[in-house]
């Protein structure tokens, strides 16, 4: 179906949804390496005035990937709740946009919503939004998940320690794993991401974080970012796996790259849920996503990267996940350029992911090649800190010395904690003033259980 507009001085038409959408994005490198981008600012504001007219039940009728060729596709179609959708059923893109931002739409409203909701429809009215839009609804919607704790209640920002090693060296982890409890960090995870693939270094990395875990009582959990396959194995061999992780993306083709789909996805929930490992509840996934993934694989099919990215939540939402952590500088400048397209990809993935009713923290970073700096990151933190994301990064000293990029440090959320008012975890606060961590406010005390995090620390290194 062709769609047409006009800005007053001229015409466009758009041959098909996808081209659209596609379209109707803010600039950003990859739609323009893609060769899906608006030619020019008057283009993109047409297309945005067709989409702001098109009903949103119109992607009901016309997939941007063919159902047929894309599991992914059958997932989101297969799955819509037609009941929970029926209350906006009747609006256009445009006028969901404007009852999102109006009193109407609550926290229990959209959380009632998030079924009915297609992650297109969620990439269509971001492309509508500016970005205080995209910040105001996103805080509307509250989403908490349950492990070992509590996480995403209002108010609440919990902070993913990443200990990461070159070599994967247990006391260098260990290291960077008690800097972080001295800061604060490790609520939502503590996740190493792991040099190797071996199997018996990655079992050797998560008995080392479950005894720190298990001799100092702290509740969270822990993760070593593994393919699931591998995940799958070690809980065959008797590891003690926590979290399952897996990279995913919105498309098939784009999941194959990964080696994953559906299916194998579902044993590794499954493998993970027969450890009953959970203290007070039973999210056990952990899914990371990014814009650009997709078409770096060349398993796009003419869509443009933020609607793929969108389609990532529809596999992650299958599977009730702890955690959902969008990437969104990690891949590169050829994606995201620079700061100011880093900071609105940021912005819409954790609004269309809160808005389908997931638990999303995003991972605030960028490459050295990329035309961005420390500045722009602290401007993503301090948006989606007011926009209510679940959870953020703790990497030490913000400078990821195995994947060699820069995040957000342990110095970083005790910022957004102070500017903000925002707590952590309920269980995991509660620990961290019982080992005298933190004081009654959650700020830094420097007590007497952090000496013993240390003593445990210098143990292991002897």
């Amino acid at each position: 179906m062709a769609y047409r507009a006009s800005t007053g001085r001229q015409s466009f038409a758009f041959a098909d949804l996808k081209e659209l959408m596609a379209k109707a994005s803010p600039l950003r490198s990859g739609d323009v390496l893609a060769g899906l981008a608006a030619a020019s600012m008057e283009e993109r504001m047409a297309a945005r005035l067709a989409l702001a007219d098109m009903p949103l039940k119109a992607f009901m009728a016309e997939a941007l990937v063919p159902y047929e060729e894309d599991e992914v596709t059958r997932l989101i179609v297969d799955t819509h709740d037609a009941a929970a959708f029926a209350p906006v059923a009747s609006l256009t893109v445009g006028e969901f946009r404007d009852w999102l931002c109006s009193d109407a739409a609550t926290s229990a409203t959209l959380a009632v919503l998030a079924p009915g909701l297609t992650p297109e429809m969620a990439a269509a009215v971001s492309k509508l939004m500016r970005n205080q839009d995209l910040i105001l609804v996103a805080r509307k919607c509250s989403v908490v998940t349950r492990f070992r704790n509590t996480i995403g209640l209002p108010g609440t920002m919990a902070v993913r320690l990443q200990p990461n090693h070159p070599t994967d060296d247990a006391a260098g982890i260990l290291a960077s794993t008690v800097d972080g409890l001295l800061y604060g960090c490790g609520d939502a995870v503590i996740g190493v991401n792991p040099a190797s693939d071996s199997l018996p270094v990655i079992g050797d990395l998560l008995r080392l974080l479950d005894a720190l875990r298990e001799r100092f009582e702290i509740p969270t959990q822990s993760c070593v970012l593994t393919h699931v396959t591998s995940t799958i194995s070690l809980i065959e061999q008797g590891a003690p796996v926590d979290l399952v992780f897996q990279s995913v993306a919105g498309t098939q083709a784009a999941n194959a790259s990964f080696g994953v789909t559906l299916s194998l996805l579902r044993e590794g929930l499954e493998a993970g849920r027969s450890l009953r490992r959970g203290t007070v509840g039973e999210n056990l996934m952990y899914f990371e996503t990014g814009q650009g993934s997709a078409l770096s694989a060349c398993a796009h099919h003419g869509v443009d990267q933020q609607t793929i990215e969108a389609r990532a939540y529809a596999v992650c939402r299958a599977f009730s996940p702890l955690l959902v952590n969008t990437v969104v500088g990690f891949i590169g400048p050829e994606y995201l350029y620079d700061g100011k397209q880093i900071v609105r990809a940021g912005l819409e993935d954790h609004f269309c992911g809160k808005l389908l009713g997931l638990p999303m923290g995003c991972d605030i970073c960028y490459t050295n090649h990329a035309e961005a700096d420390q500045d722009d990151m602290d401007t993503l933190l301090t948006l989606l800190g007011a926009a209510g994301v679940n959870f953020i990064m703790g990497v030490p000293g913000a400078d990821d010395i195995m994947l060699n990029y820069q995040s957000t440090s342990f110095h970083d959320q005790l910022y957004i904690r102070e500017v903000l008012g925002l707590k952590r975890a309920p269980e995991f606060e509660a620990w961290l003033q019982r080992m005298e961590i933190t004081d009654a406010g959650g700020r830094l005390s420097g007590g007497q259980g952090g000496q013993a995090l240390l003593a445990a620390m210098q143990d292991k290194a002897a």
